[in-house]
C-alpha cells in the first residue's frame, strides 16, 4: 500500500475516484489556491483508490485551515476501512501540518436525515472512526439552510414605530465593539470555545479579521439594527459572498434586546439586501443545539439542506 500526496492537478480524476459533493470545486480550489497538490493525499493499493484525504486553506495564507475531505473506499470490510483511513490521515497529518500548531478541525457535509439511513450513517460513522483513531474528538453538529429566490421574505410584524431601522456599521471597530457585546450568552460552540482561552473582545476581533474582513464582497451590504427613536443598536447582520455562494456570515441579537423576536426583522433585512443583489440562493449555517437561530431561519423561509459534523483534536 502506498501512501503519498498528489504528484498535480493531472491527478484529479484519480483523487476523485472516491465521490464527495466538494468534488466539482476540486479544480477551481487548485487553480485559486485554496488547495494544493501536496495538501491532497491518497492511499493506493496498485492503481485502486482506498481512501483519500484533503485540506483547504485561506488565500494567501499558506497553511490549510481546514480538514474537508476524507473518504475510504465503502467495498472495504469496515475494520479496514478504519485501518487505512487512519494510517492514510496519520501519514498526510504529519508530512502536511506544522508540529506545535493546532491542528485544523475536521467538518463533514452530510444530509439532513443522515442517521436515519443506514448506510450513510455507516459511511459517516467510519468516516469520523478514521478522525477519532488519529485523536480527533466530536465537537459540534451543524445546520445547513438555504435560501431561494421565490421564496417570500418576511415583513416587518407590529406598528411601524415600534419596526426596527437599519443602517450600514460606522466602521470596523463599531463591527468589532457589537460583537464583543453578542458574545454574552451566545450559544454558539465555536464561541463558547474560544471563550475559554481569550476574553470577549479578542475573540470577536480574531473573528472578524480571520473570517470577515476577508471577504471581498461589499461591505454595504452590512446593516447595523437600530431602535428609531433612539438610534441605540439592537443587533446587526453581516451578509457577503464567500467566493461560493451568498451568506448570511454573521447574525446577532444583543443581549439587552433578546427575546423579543427582534432576530426575524434582522434576519429578513439580511436576506432582502441579498434578494436585491439577485443571490441565486443565499446559504447560512447554525449549530444544531441553537434552536432560537434555527427556528429564526424556518421562520424567514430558509430550508435545511443539510447538516456539518464538526470534529477538532485538542
Amino acid at each position: 500500500m502506498t501512501f503519498r500526496p498528489l504528484a498535480g492537478a493531472a491527478e484529479l480524476d484519480l483523487f476523485r475516484r472516491l465521490p464527495y459533493l466538494l468534488d466539482d470545486e476540486l479544480a477551481d480550489d487548485l487553480a485559486q489556491g485554496h488547495r494544493r497538490p501536496e495538501w491532497m493525499w491518497v492511499a493506493l493499493d496498485g492503481e485502486r483508490l482506498l481512501a483519500r484525504a484533503a485540506w483547504w486553506g485561506r488565500l494567501g495564507a499558506g497553511v490549510p485551515s481546514h480538514l474537508d475531505i476524507l473518504d475510504v473506499d465503502d467495498a472495504l470490510p469496515p475494520d479496514v476501512r478504519v485501518d487505512v483511513g487512519a494510517d492514510l490521515l496519520r501519514t498526510a497529518m504529519a508530512a502536511t501540518l506544522t508540529p506545535g500548531t493546532a491542528l485544523p478541525e475536521y467538518g463533514r457535509y452530510v444530509p439532513p436525515g443522515w442517521r436515519e439511513e443506514p448506510a450513510v450513517r455507516a459511511g459517516v460513522e467510519v468516516r469520523m472512526a478514521v478522525a477519532e483513531r488519529t485523536g480527533a474528538q466530536f465537537f459540534v453538529e451543524r445546520l445547513r439552510m438555504e435560501w431561494r429566490p421565490g421564496t417570500p421574505i418576511p415583513a416587518p410584524a407590529g406598528a411601524p414605530a415600534a419596526r426596527l431601522a437599519f443602517r450600514p456599521p460606522r466602521d470596523e471597530a463599531e463591527i468589532v465593539a457589537l460583537m464583543t457585546d453578542a458574545l454574552t450568552g451566545t450559544l454558539d460552540a465555536h464561541s463558547r470555545a474560544d471563550l475559554t482561552r481569550m476574553p470577549p473582545e479578542a475573540v470577536a476581533r480574531t473573528h472578524f479579521e480571520d473570517e470577515l474582513a476577508r471577504y471581498t464582497s461589499p461591505r454595504a451590504w452590512w446593516r447595523v439594527a437600530v431602535l428609531p427613536a433612539t438610534g441605540e443598536p439592537v443587533g446587526f447582520v453581516l451578509p457577503a459572498h464567500n467566493g461560493y455562494n451568498p451568506i448570511i456570515a454573521y447574525l446577532a441579537v444583543l443581549p439587552a434586546h433578546r427575546g423579543r423576536g427582534r432576530i426575524d426583522e434582522i434576519l429578513a433585512e439580511g436576506t432582502r439586501v441579498l434578494a436585491a443583489a439577485d443571490a441565486p440562493r443565499i446559504r447560512a449555517a447554525t449549530d444544531l443545539g441553537n434552536t432560537p437561530m434555527a427556528a429564526a431561519f424556518h421562520r424567514a423561509g430558509y430550508a435545511n439542506f443539510g447538516r456539518e459534523i464538526v470534529m477538532t483534536w485538542p
